[in-house]
């Protein structure tokens, strides 16, 4: 043990001595459709901090459809077996792995020359709502969040040592692990200009508050609700499997809006709930999704007309909590949209028709930052960050008691 510790400080203290530093950020969202991967040179200044993070490569591997289907039956406690989850637990890191490859063959670069991988993983089960557990003398409130891959094998197919599980600590502190993202929002997307959101939309919608000239204590974040995750099981039972997701919004684009549906959609006491909070698969997955198609369907509408409403209940979600908890205290100018989400026009459209006057809405594309890569990215200097022994959850974000040093490492 004490060699090991001996080798995990040394790995650290080595680590921190450089100014330059290569790291490569792994993302599986809940949106089941793949592991995005980034390669980013971060370089710091002279105290430690991050003074400037450059996307060298990206890469996308998509998920099989055996594979996501393995995945998606996790999330669903009925259809969710212990045998099938340790499987997939293992098996996930071969795909992390191939993902690594990939992007460093996109770089030409080789895996001595990346100091640490930033793994993510792939949420089945994120619960941060706490409930009473046994312990000895009585209860806990007790609140998770369960990530799946192996450090383990991943470290032993790249050679490259592994960050991982990195949303525990923050929860283990009181806050709800997520959304962690945001930390380098600021960075990326930050104007002394303007105020702006950063709007991810992935399997679930995230905003990030970024007010004009804001230090890290000042940006703020949640998660809005749904983001691809209902669009995209819509789709895929309107074709019948045959599409996993509405491709540009066409779907959406010939449906027409049932406005009843979505305004009693709304009425979930979540969307009123102040943050921090967050969400998942767990309440948009296949129970909620079934229940929409089928009082939609009772109620005549096509299988475009769904599209079109589930697209516009993900807007309204996003654009409500603007009005709710955004603009009443941020100057905001310009909504930056990240993630799947921002490659559908018609959400898109849906979205700045919510708009108020004056507030435009934009890609992060547009800024020079990939829309899919985002996300890595974050998780990089996540990795990078806990390397370097300092915190990177936001406590008013994640609603945490205090800053806490994120992950674990595998050497």
């Amino acid at each position: 043990m004490a060699a090991a510790l001996a080798g995990e400080a040394g790995f650290r203290a080595a680590y921190a001595s450089r100014a330059e530093h290569s790291v490569i950020g792994l993302m599986s969202g809940t949106s089941l459709d793949g592991v995005d991967a980034a390669l980013v040179r971060i370089v710091t200044d002279r105290k430690g901090a991050v003074a400037r993070v450059q996307l060298v490569a990206q890469a996308a591997l998509p998920y099989s459809d055996e594979l996501r289907r393995s995945v998606a039956a996790l999330c669903v406690p009925e259809t969710a077996r212990i045998d099938d989850l340790t499987y997939v637990q293992f098996g996930l890191s071969e795909w992390y792995a191939r993902a690594v490859q990939l992007v460093l063959r996109s770089a030409g670069a080789e895996p001595s020359g990346v100091d640490v991988i930033s793994m993510h993983g792939q949420t089945v089960w994120h619960a941060p709502q706490p409930r009473p557990f046994p312990v000895p003398g009585g209860t806990a409130p007790v609140k998770g969040t369960l990530q799946l891959g192996s450090a383990a094998v991943l470290r032993e197919r790249t050679g490259i040592p592994v960050i991982w599980d990195l949303r525990s600590r923050d929860m283990a502190a009181g806050g709800e692990g997520a959304p962690l993202a945001p930390y380098i929002d600021a960075l990326l997307f930050g104007s002394n200009a303007e105020g702006r959101i950063v709007q991810n939309i992935g399997g679930i919608g995230n905003a990030t508050v970024v007010p004009a000239g804001a230090t890290a204590d000042a940006v703020y974040a949640f998660d809005t609700g749904p983001g691809t995750m209902v669009m995209d099981a819509v789709a895929a039972a309107s074709s019948a499997g045959a599409e996993r997701f509405d491709a540009d919004g066409r779907r959406a684009a010939a449906g027409t809006v049932d406005a009843a549906e979505v305004a009693e959609l709304m009425k979930d006491p979540w969307f009123a709930r102040r943050p921090p909070k967050s969400t998942g698969r767990e309440v948009y997955g296949e129970s909620f999704v079934g229940a929409f198609l089928a009082r939609t369907a009772a109620r005549g509408l096509s299988a475009d007309d769904q599209a079109a409403t589930a697209a516009a209940f993900t807007a309204e979600s996003m654009a409500a909590a603007y009005r709710d908890f955004v603009f009443p205290k941020a100057g905001i100018r310009t909504v930056v949209v990240c993630g799947g989400g921002a490659r559908n026009p018609t959400l898109l459209g849906m979205l700045r028709q919510r708009m108020p006057q004056g507030v435009v809405v934009t890609t992060a594309s547009a800024l020079g930052v990939p829309d899919l890569a985002r996300e890595a990215m974050a998780f990089a200097v996540l990795g990078h960050e806990s390397l370097m022994g300092r915190p990177s959850n936001l406590p008013a974000v994640t609603g945490a008691r205090s800053p806490v040093v994120l992950g674990s490492i595998t050497l």
